[in-house]
């Protein structure tokens, strides 16, 4: 955010404004004894002295461009960004210029945000797309939203798969709070090995939406078709998130027959950052869209006969009444929506299906190599793409510290979250992971103590 003064003239008229004749007037709400607290702070540094800590600071950060072999996913992916993606984000057309709050002078923008949305209906087979949302775990949970307002409240009833990632079930919980929604199947202590048809048992004529997630979070692929029917038979809608670079190889979830489809566009174009920000996608049927938060871009002809682009539907809250908005945590990802789009299209239908190739084989290479050794093998049979999940003879604790020690950030701790599985492993895999890499990673496995 650009900190612009103001003179003291301008000042004075902003106070007079809001009905205060002083800035000591302004803070009188504020208890004396809060308003200036005393701070324990070092003494103040030069410009020069505090880039130089900063960089300091930051240089201690391991990073998996330059310090460590990564084999941690759970969400987040290490996928080869083309250098043309950061080139494209870095223009200030698009860099400054991101939201469309006036559309009608933005085309670039609304071009950029309909070129987006082509490209997500088209690799989730869905009819229409938004211009996304913050993350994954938010535009899971604006399918509650959607679904809610499909049913105008009379099914309150969220159907969660325990497969979902922990955290999406978590943002979900915390955005329903106050919807009265009730939440089955959201149990991490239930059978984990049952498929999707055990969620079944859960759905009934008050469920308004079953959530499931595809490659699920433990990396198995299952064909929802059979659940999507007999949701369907009971009158529910079926939200699937899935993972994008698993589309180019797996049928979609259209085909399925899946109502709304989400997930976190990350590993298209999107660096590990430190926390985001990131990049959710929502795509629907064209039934839904006056249902879907966010904005929606169309193509249009002008009064000249040309090409151009136009804000077709907008839900956001700045533009209507607060209380009768769709949502209140639904944005545009503008220029990481851009980035997304740039990275499809530099990529192409070829080049995007090698790399979900690559993931396939290289974590299915890792999977045959790591159940030799002793102690390990893999806990599921189902078939997965780029994850599996790991048996360990020790905590995955100790065996992640193990492999950092030796220069490689290892899966996730799966323990955290389910309670039966304290000695397992989440493993990912994708186009940057080299056979040495892999190897190394058995090799190292195989000194653990």
């Amino acid at each position: 955010m650009t900190y612009i003064p103001i003179s003291p003239n301008e000042r004075d008229a902003m106070l007079k404004t809001v009905g205060v004749g002083s800035l000591d007037d302004l803070f009188d709400a504020i208890p004396q004894k809060h308003r200036f607290p005393k701070l324990d702070l070092p003494p103040a540094l030069t410009e020069m002295e505090a880039a130089s800590l900063l960089s300091e600071m930051a240089n201690t950060n391991e990073n998996v461009r330059e310090h460590l072999i990564s084999f941690l996913g759970a969400g987040a992916y290490n996928h080869y960004i083309p250098s043309v993606v950061d080139h494209m984000l870095r223009r200030g057309e698009f860099y400054t210029a991101y939201t469309p709050y006036q559309p009608e002078i933005s085309q670039g923008t609304l071009q950029a945000i309909f070129e987006y949305q082509s490209l997500m209906t088209n690799l989730t087979g869905m009819e229409v797309s938004n211009a996304s949302h913050y993350d994954g775990a938010t535009a899971t949970a604006e399918a509650v939203n959607l679904a809610f307002a499909q049913f105008r409240g009379k099914r309150k009833k969220v159907v969660m798969s325990p497969s979902v990632h922990p955290q999406y079930r978590e943002v979900i919980r915390t955005y329903s709070q106050g919807m009265g929604l009730e939440e089955a199947g959201d149990d991490p202590t239930v059978d984990l090995e049952a498929g999707p048809e055990s969620l079944m048992a859960l759905v009934d004529e008050k469920t308004m939406l079953v959530v499931v997630q595809y490659p699920d979070f433990f990396g198995r692929i299952y064909d929802y078709t059979k659940l999507i029917e007999d949701a369907h038979a009971k009158g529910s809608l079926v939200c699937v998130v899935a993972n994008p670079t698993a589309l180019l190889m797996l049928k979609t979830p259209a085909s399925m027959g899946a109502d709304i489809v989400v997930g976190e566009a990350q590993p298209f174009g999107i660096p590990l950052w430190y926390g985001g920000p990131y990049l959710g996608f929502f795509t629907t049927k064209k039934s839904y869209v006056h249902k879907m938060a966010g904005r929606l871009i169309g193509e249009t002809i002008d009064n000249r006969g040309q090409r151009s682009y136009v804000l077709t539907l907008t839900a956001r809250e700045q533009h209507i009444k607060r209380e009768r908005a769709t949502s209140n945590i639904c944005t545009n990802q503008g220029l990481l929506a851009l980035g997304c789009a740039v990275y499809m299209s530099a990529l192409g239908k070829t080049g995007l299906s090698q790399v979900a190739n690559l993931c396939y084989q290289k974590a299915h290479y890792a999977a045959s190599e790591l159940s030799k050794i002793d102690g390990y093998g893999l806990c599921f049979s189902d078939p997965f793409f780029h994850e599996f999940v790991l048996c360990c003879p020790k905590p995955a604790s100790e065996v992640n510290e193990y492999l950092l020690a030796n220069g490689i950030l290892g899966g996730y701790d799966l323990g955290k979250d389910y309670p039966s599985l304290e000695n397992h492993i989440l493993m990912a895999f994708t186009e940057m992971n080299s056979k040495q890499e892999i190897d190394t990673l058995v090799e190292v496995l195989k000194e653990m103590e």
